[in-house]
């Protein structure tokens, strides 16, 4: 995903204090049982690898779930829209963290959205900023939808941003290869696992918070 033509597709590279954010790898989309859900196993699989490698270098790692109340005014037209969406309330297992990814609930940040990137409506733009980041490393699902979203949004905020191409998935190989190409070409730096982990593993956090 590195094409570049007629001024599209150049990298924007990647900072010094990188972020995970992780968007909604939660049960009722990771689990086919769900309406909602699809078998991401090999990108969970992928995801685990990185956030090993990020835990290593004591990265900033945001977690994203979505939740509604039982009245469902807070989804707005989207539930109208996905009213699938509506199994995903406070008292459902659906919208835990999957939990092959082993979240760390003290010290991993669980942002709760409505819609679909993950700036909209919540705190996780102050929350970066507090931390001084300069790059998101967004993975999760799906490719065209909460990804393609949070991946815009990080972009119109200021940050760089990496997409890990086997960490994200989508319910449709078509959709997901699309976006992958219009992210690439457009809002972010498209690479293969390897090269992400390899610059995960070259910061080391806790020197650049003593700086």
């Amino acid at each position: 995903m590195t094409e570049s033509f007629a001024g599209f597709g150049f990298s924007s590279g990647m900072g010094k204090r990188p972020c995970m954010i992780v968007v909604d790898y939660i049960k009722g989309f990771t689990d086919p049982s769900c309406q909602l859900g699809s078998d991401y196993t090999n990108e969970i699989t992928n995801t685990k690898k990185l956030l090993d490698a990020a835990r290593q270098q004591q990265m900033l790692i945001v977690f994203t779930t979505v939740m509604y109340e039982p009245h469902y005014k807070d989804g707005g037209y989207f539930l109208q829209k996905v009213p699938a969406l509506k199994v995903l309330t406070s008292d459902s297992d659906w919208i835990q963290i999957d939990p092959r990814l082993e979240r760390r609930e003290a010290e991993e940040p669980l942002i709760v959205k409505k819609f679909a990137s993950a700036f909209f409506g919540t705190n996780l733009q102050s929350l970066l900023t507090g931390e001084q980041i300069d790059t998101t490393i967004v993975v999760g699902c799906t490719t065209s939808g909460c990804v393609r979203a949070t991946v815009v949004d990080a972009l119109q905020y200021g940050y760089r941003v990496v997409v890990p191409e086997s960490c994200v998935g989508d319910r449709s190989q078509a959709a997901h290869k699309a976006n992958l190409y219009d992210m690439s070409t457009k809002y972010a730096d498209v690479v293969d696992l390897d090269t992400v982990i390899s610059y995960v593993e070259q910061i080391n956090m806790q020197a650049i918070k003593g700086e």
